[in-house]
């Protein structure tokens, strides 16, 4: 009786793993022990970074909302604070939007906060 050797279905899983090792330096997009480690570290890396984006993003949009609040007079935080008083729901992405494309509405918005406290 022959051995058995697996054939098409074993084939098509050491292929599936080496298609995503493809571009990978050296053994790794070529041998399939090393090719198995780096993919599954490699989607490791791809879940934390699905989370990672997230946090980056919000950073992004606090540091550019701080720098265009400094420039009209106040900090991030108070700027916050005031919308909150006075209702005035935008988030984050929105504000940091307008502080980059039309900097006057910006302006605009934080006197219209700034009103609110006095």
């Amino acid at each position: 009786m022959p051995r058995a050797k697996r054939g098409f279905k074993a084939r098509r899983r050491r292929n599936r793993i080496l298609d995503r090792a493809e571009g990978f330096w050296g053994g790794r997009s070529r041998l399939f022990a090393v090719a198995i480690e780096v993919v599954h570290k490699a989607w490791q890396y791809a879940y934390i970074g699905r989370k990672r984006r997230k946090r980056d993003f919000r950073r992004l949009w606090v540091a550019r909302i701080n720098a265009a609040a400094r420039a009209n007079g106040t900090t991030y935080s108070r700027l916050i604070g005031q919308l909150k008083r006075t209702n005035i729901t935008i988030d984050r992405k929105i504000l940091a939007d307008i502080a980059v494309i039309d900097p006057p509405a910006f302006t605009a918005l934080a006197k219209l906060a700034q009103g609110a406290r006095t």
